[in-house]
């Protein structure tokens, strides 16, 4: 069986714009960073560098996944 490599377009600014997303439905909820924190498990600098750092600070999906229920979001919003 043969194979081969296919092409596929992978966005470079998925972090960034997880980010971005994460704080618009943050504040859309009316929930401060603070909040989430303390929902989630986290600390207040985690989600606060989440929010400001662009992308460069990531999260696993279990993190994701969490903040997709405290903000009452479905966790695919968060990619667009």
């Amino acid at each position: 069986m043969a194979t081969f490599k296919r092409e596929f377009e992978f966005k470079n600014d998925i972090r960034e714009r997880i980010s971005a997303n994460i704080r618009k439905y943050r504040i859309k909820a009316g929930i401060t960073q603070e909040q989430l924190a303390l929902d989630i498990g986290k600390s207040y600098d985690f989600t606060r560098r989440l929010e400001f750092t662009h992308g460069e600070v990531g999260c696993s999906i279990d993190t994701l996944y969490k903040i997709s229920v405290v903000l009452n979001t479905r966790i695919d919003k968060f990619f667009e």
